[in-house]
């Protein structure tokens, strides 16, 4: 697993995150907290739009939709993805 940051842009399409820091302006940044995209949120890459601007994403059980400049300025630490080796859901199924 990852412990750097990325832009949200920067992850693959299914991919998902947490949220570590949202570097927009305030006035902006408003708006976001108000849909429960805050610090320390998961949040899942869906995909982009044909021409990469807007892109999508779940995040609290929903689909949100952010313009690609935004998304830049919202910063994730990827998490590794359920079932790799070494990961404490491993384990073998019981009889």
């Amino acid at each position: 697993m990852s412990a750097e940051s990325l832009p949200l842009t920067a992850l693959k399409v299914g991919a998902a995150a947490t949220v570590s820091e949202i570097k927009l302006r305030p006035e902006q940044r408003g708006r976001l907290l108000e849909m429960g995209l805050l610090v320390g949120t998961s949040v899942q890459l869906i995909r982009f739009a044909p021409l990469g601007d807007p892109l999508e994403i779940k995040v609290r059980g929903y689909h949100l939709t952010l313009r690609r400049q935004d998304a830049e300025q919202i910063w994730v630490r990827p998490v590794a993805p359920e079932g790799v080796a070494g990961c404490a859901s491993d384990s073998a199924p019981t009889e």
